[in-house]
């Protein structure tokens, strides 16, 4: 690889550093969870306000932009039919608890905090500054490459079904919206929802989690009950005839577990061990436990693993009351040996005929052969810019990728690397990114970029 074009290329990062977070921070200040749809804002406001924002910094760059119809948009570098692609989106996730607002951008000790800033509103504003590194430079494309703004991929991908549907697909395309160095498979993604069968007895409101894939870190409860007291992780207060319970976990993302302790497991774990519940209720509690007792799938007979991914994972995101029952979601993130039929038939025998299993989303594996010259590309620009030699992985998590005949995700996250205690996860409170390694990100995708535009597909 030309050692002056990556001089080059790391000279363009330092420069326009201080506009990279600039426009971060804007896109940041749009509370754009997934509303309910109005005219022209299939997504509701906040996705669209932040699709017109992300499109008009793009202009601004001096990018080329469409909007199809506030589903998703995109800016351009170049023309031609067939083209190269990035593709991140600008919709996030709920945010609460977090210790200063989350729609305003915060830096300390080289950290950028809000939400978005890692998923995915800071890797948009890279992709489209990697375009403008393309267009201030000159460089002749063999392809034109466009950066894709989606705008619901945290809820159903909607917007991905309509552009593919309304446009051709790229040849390649990379989605920064995973770990480095690259992830060339992503796991199955199923979702259920579990509704009880029993009227309210015990529990009278049960309530806990913001979305279906993200793992709850405070969950709360009213109940019927003699004496309680509280614990390290559930407080117990009175409030006239009732009990009301609190209980309070770690955050994150359902497709990593193992880095969180879900509120829920907490808050059901301390309503048997009381005996609040009895009965059919308890063995409807005993089966949320069963649930909650191991990522893995291991508490219900679920487990599985394959040669190419990490083992499956499961966990129950949301709990609510509803017209007098309680009603769940779960997410679990599954191999090649299990299915959405399987986890279904498994979630029924866990409740014993208590509760009614839907599947309510469904989304196979899929995986990349590690031959793929775009695949080989991508990770030597990265180890060329790190200096490492690292190998590309498989993931749990879902991202755009999965819906593309030829991608994958590529970064910018690092997970082996160390970060301070106020750094928080995506999906999680005080989500943060390093900036120097956003930089060195912005410097792998520019690289990727002109390396890719040399292949034939």
């Amino acid at each position: 690889m030309d050692k002056k074009v990556i001089e080059d290329v790391k000279l363009f990062a330092r420069e326009n550093w201080e506009g990279v977070i600039r426009d971060i921070g804007r896109l940041v200040a749009v509370d754009s969870v997934r509303g309910e749809e109005q005219p022209e804002m299939p997504f509701g406001p906040g996705p669209a306000k932040a699709l017109k924002l992300g499109l008009e910094i793009a202009g601004e760059l001096g990018l080329d932009t469409v909007n199809c119809e506030n589903m998703i948009g995109y800016a351009q570098v170049g023309q031609g039919e067939k083209y190269l692609a990035t593709i991140t989106h600008l919709d996030v996730v709920p945010s609460a608890g977090w210790s200063e607002d989350p729609f305003t951008l915060r830096r300390r000790e080289g950290f950028i905090i809000g939400r978005g800033v890692m998923d995915d509103k800071g890797p948009s504003v890279l992709c489209l500054y990697a375009l403008k590194y393309l267009k201030d430079r000159g460089v002749e494309l063999r392809y034109p490459v466009r950066a894709l703004l989606g705008a619901d991929e945290e809820s159903k991908m909607q917007d991905l079904d309509y552009y593919l549907k309304n446009y051709p697909a790229p040849l390649f395309c990379f989605s920064p919206d995973a770990n480095f160095p690259l992830c060339n498979g992503e796991k199955g993604i199923y979702h259920a929802r579990i509704s009880s069968r029993l009227p309210l007895g015990a529990v009278a409101d049960i309530r806990g989690g913001v979305a279906r894939n993200v793992i709850p870190e405070s969950a709360e409860a009213l109940v019927h009950a003699g004496e309680l007291k509280s614990t390290d992780s559930v407080t117990a207060r009175r409030e006239g005839e009732l009990w009301h319970l609190c209980a309070k976990g770690v955050g994150g993302h359902a497709c990593h577990p193992e880095d969180a302790c879900n509120a829920i497991g907490l808050l059901v774990d301390y309503i048997l061990e009381n005996d609040i519940v009895s009965g059919e209720e308890k063995e409807l509690f005993l089966g949320m436990q069963r649930l909650h007792s191991d990522y893995y799938g291991r508490g219900i007979g679920a487990q599985a693993s394959d040669d190419k991914f990490e083992p499956l994972t499961i966990i129950g995101g949301e709990i609510a009351v509803e017209n007098g029952h309680i009603v769940m979601t779960v997410d679990s993130r599954y191999p090649t040996t299990s299915s959405s039929d399987k986890l279904t038939a498994i979630l029924e025998k866990n409740w014993k005929g208590l509760a009614d299993v839907v599947k309510t989303g469904d989304s196979e594996p899929f995986y990349m052969s590690l031959d793929n010259p775009a695949i080989q590309a991508c990770v030597s620009c990265y180890n060329a810019v790190t200096g490492e030699n690292a190998k590309p992985y498989t993931i749990g998590g879902g991202t755009y990728a999965r819906h593309f005949p030829n991608a994958v995700s590529f970064g910018p996250e690092h997970p082996e690397r160390p970060a301070p205690d106020f750094a928080g996860p995506i999906h999680g409170v005080d989500e943060a990114a390093c900036e120097d390694w956003m930089r060195e990100a912005l410097e792998i995708y520019i690289l990727s970029l002109l390396e890719l535009e040399k292949l034939d597909y």
